[in-house]
């Protein structure tokens, strides 16, 4: 497989990247927005309503250059990742190396902030949970590159809420919203470049995808499940059988997400060139 040469910028990032894989450590914030209170009986979250509150984004309707995180839902080469992240985007590559990338087709789901994106090639799948019951309060696991650095995230689950997208890909959609309760060792400020990330219960299954944040609030916002559901509808391919990732924790989810990205299951995606 030939796999294109990236730009300088890119390969000092990863460089960079990869001298603090081992580096950076994880723990529970102390500073963190407190969790969600535990729900007697551990309460059902519902449908969708037209009743949930909702959250409104502006689209840029251009931009240059970015990045942000990708994971494997195919082994023959399907990735998912955040609209927002590709959209637009003439080349994108998903980054096997440092410096190195495997050149990505781009699916945008005009209906979700899911992506998808398609590459000759690719890693193991990550398992899903995508029809299964969600509960307030379940913890989910967002691992990827902030900042354009390998570091992670942890939540409990809040509710519902509704996206409204105005500008570019206008639209409006069912997310779920989180609250923040920890992250990578050493990680300030803002979370970008997580965009994409998948978010992992506590049995390591895919429930949504990143798609943004609220830092003042403390809350993290992924794609609804059956957005996803409907997102990997468009690609023909038949689903490669996934492989289970061990049950994650609080204490053990740095090193996880280092596996994973170790295995490029979960794997950072640029945006060289816009329309």
């Amino acid at each position: 497989m030939h796999f294109p040469r990236l730009p300088d910028w890119l390969v000092y990032v990863a460089v960079v990247a990869a001298l603090l894989f081992a580096a950076l450590g994880r723990r529970e914030r102390a500073d963190a927005p407190p969790p969600p209170p535990q729900i007697e009986g551990e309460e059902a979250l519902g449908s969708a309503s037209a009743l949930d509150p909702e959250v409104t984004v502006e689209a840029a309707e251009s931009a240059g250059p970015s990045s942000g995180t990708a994971f494997s839902v195919d082994q023959s080469g399907v990735w998912l990742t955040a609209r927002h992240v590709v959209d637009g985007c003439a080349r994108a590559a998903v980054i096997v190396a440092p410096g190195r990338g495997i050149a990505a087709k781009v699916e945008i789901d005009s209906r979700s902030e899911a992506a998808l994106l398609v590459t000759s090639g690719g890693a193991d799948a990550l398992p899903t949970a995508l029809t299964e019951p969600l509960k307030r309060g379940m913890r989910a696991f967002h691992p990827g590159f902030p900042q354009a650095e390998p570091g992670e995230a942890t939540s409990r689950l809040l509710g519902r809420e509704t996206l409204v997208v105005r500008g570019r890909g206008a639209r409006s959609e069912p997310v779920l919203v989180w609250a923040e309760t920890g992250r990578t060792e050493g990680l300030e400020g803002t979370l970008a470049g997580l965009s994409g990330a998948p978010a992992l219960d506590a049995a390591g299954r895919v429930v949504g995808v990143t798609i943004a944040e609220a830092p003042r609030r403390g809350r993290i916002y992924t794609t609804a499940p059956e957005m996803v559901t409907d997102t990997l509808r468009m690609t023909a391919r038949r689903p490669q059988t996934a492989v289970a990732v061990e049950p994650i924790t609080p204490e053990n989810y740095g090193r996880i997400a280092d596996d994973l990205r170790r295995s490029l299951r979960v794997a950072q995606v640029v945006c060289l060139e816009r329309t």
